[in-house]
Order: C-alpha cells, then sequence, then structure tokens
C-alpha cells in the first residue's frame, strides 16, 4: 500500500457532488487532504467528461466506480466507454438487486448472470467487474450463505470482489479469512471501521473501531489488493474530517 494507491470512495461525499461544481470543489478538497484517487459512486447526474476533466484538474486517479445493473444490464457499451474515457479499470456493482437476494436460485441465477456480463466487459473492453457486498450476503440457504455462492459460482477468470469488510463482519464472517478466500479475485478493498455506541453498531474512521485493521492491512498486502478504499456510509462528523482522519491513519502504515 502506498498513498497513491489510498482512495476516496465518493458516495462518502454524496451530499456535496449533486452538481458538477459540488464535485469540483469536493474534489480539490479531497486532493488537499492528501488523496490522490476517488472511487466514482453517488455523484451528479454530470457529464463523464467534466468528471474526467475534474479529476484531472485536482490530480486524482479514477480508479474503480460503483455503477447500476440496469446499465450493466442494458447499456453495457455507453458504460464500457464512460469507464475507458476514465482510464478506468475496475467497473463495480454496489449490491445485489432485491430480486435475487431472497432465495438460493436468486443467487445461482444472478451468479450466471454476472459471470456473462463480466466476461463481455474483459474481453471486449479490458475492463475488470467487481461485487462489492453488504451484510444481507451472509445470510444462510440450507448449509450456504449468498457469499458462498457468489464466490464459488461465478466465473473466477471473469469476475472480482470488492469486500466491504465492515459489512463482511457485520455479517458475522471474518474479514481477514475472507480477504483469503478471494485472494486472487479482489483488486480493490473497502475499508472503514466498526464502533459499539451505546451498545449500538456504528460506522467509524479506520483506526477509531474495534476492527483489527493490522492484520487486515497486512493480508491485503499478502493478497496483492491494488486499491484501498476509504469509504464511510455515515458519518458521525463533517465527511471530509472523516475521510481525512482514516487516511492519517492508513498513512501511518504506508
Amino acid at each position: 500500500m502506498e498513498q497513491s494507491t489510498i482512495a476516496a470512495q465518493m458516495y462518502t461525499l454524496r451530499d456535496f457532488t449533486k452538481t458538477a461544481e459540488d464535485l469540483r470543489s469536493s474534489f480539490q478538497k479531497l486532493a488537499a487532504i492528501g488523496y490522490q484517487a476517488v472511487q466514482i459512486s453517488g455523484i451528479g447526474p454530470i457529464d463523464p467528461q467534466l468528471v474526467k476533466t475534474y479529476a484531472e484538474e485536482s490530480g486524482l486517479t479514477l480508479c474503480a466506480t460503483h455503477v447500476p445493473w440496469d446499465r450493466l444490464v442494458n447499456d453495457l457499451d455507453a458504460l464500457a466507454q464512460q469507464h475507458k474515457l476514465w482510464d478506468c479499470k475496475y467497473i463495480g456493482l454496489g449490491g445485489l438487486p432485491q430480486e435475487y437476494r431472497t432465495s438460493l436460485e436468486g443467487y445461482r441465477t444472478f451468479a450466471k448472470l454476472v459471470s456473462g456480463i463480466a466476461r463481455k466487459l474483459k474481453e471486449e473492453y479490458g475492463l475488470q467487474f467487481i461485487y462489492h457486498n453488504h451484510d444481507f450476503e451472509f445470510e444462510r440457504f440450507d448449509d450456504l450463505t449468498g457469499m458462498d455462492v457468489l464466490l464459488n459460482e461465478t466465473d473466477p477468470e471473469f469476475v472480482g470482489f470488492e469486500l466491504d469488510l465492515y459489512w463482511v463482519q457485520s455479517g458475522g464472517g471474518n474479514p481477514v479469512e475472507w480477504i483469503r478466500k478471494v485472494n486472487g479475485r479482489m483488486q480493490v478493498v473497502h475499508l472503514k471501521d466498526m464502533a459499539i455506541v451505546s451498545r449500538k453498531q456504528v460506522f467509524a474512521e479506520i483506526g477509531e473501531g474495534n476492527m483489527n485493521y493490522n492484520e487486515i492491512i497486512d493480508v491485503c498486502r499478502e493478497t496483492g489488493v491494488e486499491w484501498y478504499v476509504v469509504e464511510q456510509d455515515v458519518c458521525r462528523r463533517d465527511p471530509f474530517d472523516s475521510l481525512e482522519i482514516s487516511l492519517n491513519y492508513l498513512l501511518q502504515r504506508v
């Protein structure tokens, strides 16, 4: 992990990226904090060329995205061209569509569908599909969890993972074990911490919670993670301050 490989997930700043000028200002603030890369999610709608221009203006690499399932199914060529414009290799889905979540058969159907889309992205466009989990994928169906199906029944040559380690832990999984399970299939990881406040589980800045980030970062390094993306779904302080606290923690490990 180097400073240049630590990115801010723009979903954290979704309230500050609704217009092109807001996005430009947010990019500038992130660069001033010390970020050199971002993941695009929750912005806009904003002209993709403006996104590219403002990112370059602030010296930010567009390392990955989250995109709607509908565009992956129905608008793949335009979506791929947008990523080529951004020189952004990793095209992510932020969560399983609702219609596939309720049964083992649903997960298996999704695994087949997304494997075909991911194959096309790689073979025709040179892009890598990555799947981002929450905690619901750890629901058990007989003796399997949804995550087991996604890991074992998607095509490993084409479907990658973007583990969100907070949600792995929230779902009862062991983040370190899951990083090892997806070894070779995860180039982008989502980092946030988990704290307990008044007996409730809350999002926290990295290093401000109870997750074992020393071991987590070591295992991410061992397994060849390329991008370390900082995200906080809900911030209990100014989101820019939250992103800065997490970055400063990670810079101690550079």
